[in-house]
């Protein structure tokens, strides 16, 4: 497929949700987009993977909370069975832990059911592009319940963080905090393809799926805390 039909195929979306009224709901907002294609529904997480396998959707519009699997089982068996599908998060605060564990199983992001419709669909596009959605809002409120059990940053660099340059550590704390692309460069007085390149560095050498699982591991390591 080349690049301009690639760009006109709408984004094929997948929702997995147990209760069909907001399954209703999302496919009603989704629906009025010319370039946002509802592909199925699935009541549950087990359903969510056999469809993912099946229909090979570009997004999946993923619960947490679900019978027979959860969202983050189903999750991490899209994930690990290394389908060409992403999936979003959608999430209320009663479940950060929830939240934690989808990140850690390969999400590519994750946004609060209350979310204003048109950032949801941006959200979609953007996972569907092949970038992660870090909502800060969110994070800082995941980041601050689990603060007690987060390194010290002040200690010695995990060795995970010894393969990045300077400037990319450097980046990798504008990425934790919730920067863009283009705000860090900015920040940085370079160019936004730059930063680009350094982000793309970052996730190679760390083993990283994209920039959710950055921001956590920045988090982990103690390179950053909440609030700092």
């Amino acid at each position: 497929m080349t690049d301009s039909a690639a760009a006109a195929r709408p984004v094929r979306v997948l929702l997995a949700d147990d209760q069909p009224l907001l399954r209703t709901g999302f496919r009603m907002v989704l629906g009025t987009e010319d370039d946002l294609d509802i592909v199925a529904e699935a009541g549950d997480g087990l359903e969510a993977v056999e469809l993912s396998r099946r229909l090979l959707p570009d997004v999946v519009l993923m619960d947490i909370r679900m019978p027979r699997m959860d969202g983050v089982a189903a999750t991490r068996a899209i994930v690990d069975a290394r389908l060409p599908v992403r999936v979003l998060i959608l999430t209320t605060f009663d479940l950060d832990e929830y939240v934690v564990g989808a990140l850690r199983a390969g999400a590519s992001g994750f946004l609060a059911k209350d979310v204003p419709a048109e950032d949801l669909v941006t959200a979609i596009r953007t996972v569907a592009a092949g970038e992660a959605v870090v909502a800060p809002r969110i994070l800082r409120r995941l980041l601050d319940r689990f603060a007690d059990v987060l390194p010290d940053p002040a200690a010695t660099p995990p060795k995970a963080l010894h393969a990045l340059t300077d400037r990319e550590r450097e980046v990798l704390v504008q990425v934790a905090r919730g920067l863009s692309n283009a705000e860090i460069a900015r920040a940085l007085s370079v160019s936004e393809t730059t930063i680009k390149t350094h982000v793309g560095h970052v996730l190679t050498k760390l083993g990283l799926r994209d920039r959710v699982q950055a921001v956590v591991l920045a988090y982990e390591t103690g390179l950053v805390r909440p609030g700092a």
